[in-house]
């Protein structure tokens, strides 16, 4: 049945809708204007959500503005109806989005996907509307501020509604949840809003306890919520009865009123990094707002990494420290194994995983309380060699690295999943085996042995414990995965630093030292932390002076003398080797870009046949010059409209400054 003439009848007023379609196609990412009918002229205001025709289907969308008239000479068609009346796309959010796309070579659709959640009807509903009545917040007492020089500066800047933004080294120890709670208060006693970020689900929630206590009102975002309750505390943002939100990486979006602090808690996290197009990050978006609205910026934590000391020397950020007196009397006592001492008294300290100044260590800190061991790898062997030649054991299928599961576990394929029942090794033909690299589980049971009748609890993978037991315990976790214990760790053994340091990554030492810095930040004051790694190494130095500043900034002049993020902005070109080629030769790139490669990855499918030598992708970095960045993912964002627009085969993947570019 067609429709009738008063849905036919457009509206009067501003008659033309502006609207961002949700479709990622690059060729497309631009607003297309679409008549309003006058059925739907109360409900279409600018930031709902619509449905509209487009190339002969129904799509989503969002109308962005209405207009008196339209530059498009055609005829347009008309809004399909009104998702929901809800303005869920602010002004401020929708610049940031745009300005996120064009940073990261993507797509406004993209980016939209990761702001705002889907709907949930119910939900929308049943969302509060009105903040609750009570006095306005007051401003707080400094707390542990004070152990910062400039801590009290910080926080009247922040209760001025003055732009402050700090590089945060963060002392060791539990306060730093209380810390951030400090500086929202005092953001939120000045009548504005605050944004909080961190890597995952345990932070969040000793975030929430810190801004609970501090009688803040708040609300917290993170996937674990479920659609409708995320939806509905997100709500409650976007129409201002909440104005300070913390969460996990999509939080960086929250539809906060009158924003006036953003804060990212441990930077350097890779959970901070969007896996999804275009692959923002955190640390970079919250900049990018703080920096567009005029707000307060705290972005830091126990490590440094070399982004934000760029932010710092470039003056948009100021170093935020504590002073020599506060580290000292925070900060764990750390020592390298083997050192020169420790040699003399035990010769085999040098090749021994558990040296015995270790196991002294674990035993003294266990007559105190817990003790906390990080191993890097997760599993039992997570690689196995052959115990004849030393050769890496390998599947006999598709050549992958071998690893055993179990103490009695028969060893199998990392990458296949394939048994190696009556394994041997190709080179010598030994079927025995010999540990390569040894996994959580496997220390767990070593210890359990050296320290018969001490309980042993292990944190990592699916299994990952909130806080660790008060009482004198081996705690064996992955990086990441540390427990909290409720007064400090009475000792901590940091092993096989070699695995970290060890890394075929650009950020590899940078890593070891924050995975360091994290979990000796959780061992009381003075207490022994044993890294076992090389002294001399300057990572190790770091850890030992607990001085991740100056190792950052060690880290970033040597990058900027290569040529390496963050001193020049990078992007990553991967795909099939014919599309990597065609991409790169047809895209218009600044002339002062420079590229390299393209290079073979993923060779384990070229592996898996021997007769097809050719890999199946390559990738290509294109480096330049962090003044043209944006002329840069112009180019990018241009090649593929190219491609998407003549529907060229072989998809390829575009990342700009990805987190790993070895």
């Amino acid at each position: 049945m067609g429709k009738g003439p008063k849905d036919q009848a457009v509206s009067e007023r501003l008659p033309v809708a502006r609207v961002a379609v949700d479709i990622s196609l690059a060729h497309l990412d631009r607003p297309f204007d679409y008549l309003v009918p006058a059925r739907l002229d109360q409900d279409a205001v600018p930031g709902c959500r619509v449905r509209v025709r487009f190339a002969g289907q129904l799509v989503d969308g969002y109308l962005l503005e209405r207009a008196e008239t339209s530059g498009h000479q055609g005829k347009l068609a008309r809004l399909e109806r009104v998702t929901s009346p809800e303005p869920v796309l602010t002004p401020e959010i929708f610049d940031l989005a745009r300005a996120v796309a064009d940073r990261y070579a993507g797509t406004l659709a993209d980016v939209l996907r990761l702001a705002i959640p889907p709907r949930h009807a119910a939900a929308e509903r049943d969302a509060p509307r009105e903040p609750k009545a009570g006095p306005a917040p007051g401003r707080p007492e400094p707390g542990s501020w004070s152990r910062y020089p400039a801590g009290a500066a910080f926080l009247a800047g922040l209760a001025e509604g003055r732009p402050v933004r700090a590089a945060w080294s963060a002392l060791p120890g539990p306060e730093w949840p209380a810390e951030i709670a400090v500086a929202a208060a005092a953001t939120a006693a000045a009548g504005r809003g605050v944004v909080i970020v961190v890597p995952d689900a345990r932070d969040l929630d000793r975030v929430d306890a810190a801004l609970t206590a501090a009688a803040l009102d708040h609300v917290c975002l993170a996937a674990d919520l479920g659609p409708a309750e995320r939806y509905r505390r997100w709500l409650a943002v976007r129409r201002g009865v909440v104005r300070v939100v913390a969460g996990t990486r999509a939080a960086m979006f929250a539809p906060v009123s009158g924003l006036g602090l953003v804060v990212l808690w441990d930077d350097g996290d890779d959970l901070h990094a969007e896996p999804r197009a275009p692959y923002p990050n955190a640390r970079e978006v919250l900049a990018l707002r703080a920096h567009r609205t005029g707000a307060a910026a705290l972005i830091g934590g126990f490590a440094r990494t070399a982004e934000l000391t760029q932010l710092a020397a470039g003056g948009w950020a100021r170093p935020l420290a504590g002073s020599a007196e506060a580290l000292r009397q925070a900060a764990p006592r750390v020592r390298a194994a083997p050192d020169e001492a420790e040699l003399a008294r035990d010769a085999a300290a040098m090749t021994a995983r558990l040296p015995s100044l270790a196991l002294r260590t674990a035993r003294g800190g266990l007559a105190q309380g817990p003790v906390l061991v990080q191993v890097p790898r997760r599993g039992y062997l997570a690689a196995v060699a052959c115990a004849r030649c030393r050769a890496q054991a390998r599947c006999a299928t598709c050549a992958g690295p071998l690893e055993i599961g179990g103490s009695h576990g028969t060893p199998g394929c990392r990458w296949c999943g394939a048994l190696a029942v009556d394994w041997s090794c190709a080179r010598c033909g030994s079927g025995q085996l010999r540990a390569l690299v040894t996994g959580a589980a496997r220390t767990a049971e070593e210890l359990g042995r050296a320290f018969p009748g001490v309980p042993v609890r292990t944190s990592g993978g699916q299994h990952v414990l909130a806080a660790a037991p008060a009482e004198p315990a081996l705690v064996i976790a992955t990086p990441g995965a540390e427990p909290v214990a409720p007064e400090g760790y009475a000792a901590a053994l940091l092993l096989d630093g070699w695995a970290l340091l060890g890394r075929p990554s650009l950020r590899a030492a940078e890593e070891a030292l924050r995975r360091w810095l994290n979990a000796a930040a959780l061992v009381r004051p003075g207490a022994p932390v044993v890294v076992l790694a090389e002294a001399t190494l300057p990572a190790v130095q770091a850890l030992i002076r607990w001085d991740p500043v100056t190792f950052s900034e060690r880290e970033l002049a040597e990058r900027a003398e290569l040529g390496f993020p963050p001193a020049v902005r990078m992007a990553s070109v991967t795909g099939p080797p014919e599309a990597v080629a065609d991409f790169v030769g047809a895209a218009c790139l600044p002339g002062r870009a420079e590229v390299l490669g393209p290079v073979p990855v993923d060779p384990a499918p070229a592996r898996q046949d021997p007769a097809a030598p050719e890999p199946t992708r390559e990738r290509a970095l294109i480096r330049i010059g962090r003044r043209d960045g944006l002329e840069l993912a112009r180019a990018l964002h241009a090649a593929q409209a190219t491609r998407s627009a003549r529907k060229d085969g072989g998809a390829v993947r575009v990342q700009l400054d990805p987190a790993e570019v070895a």
